[in-house]
């Protein structure tokens, strides 16, 4: 089985391109920070940065209404990859693929938190 839950921050807006061919379909790709769990150890947690991509209706979706410091809730499948840069390495991939996504908060949070969120953070 391969699901992935996850809800975090977007780190900037998303990134909206458009298939080619016979039926055009929208690809969004965002980063959700998602807080690390705080321990007694670690007062300071921090944060991982997640890679996510969510197609056709669900890009869609995310490029009208997704801004940075928005939290998500999404779930999805976790998938991997590579490619050959152009310095011939290879590079390794992590994307999540959504298959569902939803806002975590209400409006009004949202448009407080969005803004503290890019005053403290330079993602």
């Amino acid at each position: 089985m391969n699901k992935v839950i996850l809800m975090g921050r977007l780190t900037r807006d998303p990134e909206v391109r458009y298939s080619q061919g016979e039926r055009s379909m929208a690809i969004a790709k965002y980063t959700l920070a998602i807080d690390r769990r705080k321990t007694q150890q670690n007062s300071d947690p921090g944060a991982d940065f997640i890679n996510c991509v969510a197609f056709d209706r669900a890009g869609e979706f995310a490029e009208k209404y997704f801004r940075q410091g928005l939290r998500v809730l999404i779930s999805g499948h976790l998938q991997t990859g590579s490619y050959t840069n152009k310095d011939g390495q290879k590079v390794y991939t992590t994307d999540i693929i959504v298959e569902e996504q939803e806002f975590a908060e209400s409006k009004a949070a949202s448009d407080r938190n969005s803004s503290d969120f890019a005053a403290n953070n330079n993602y």
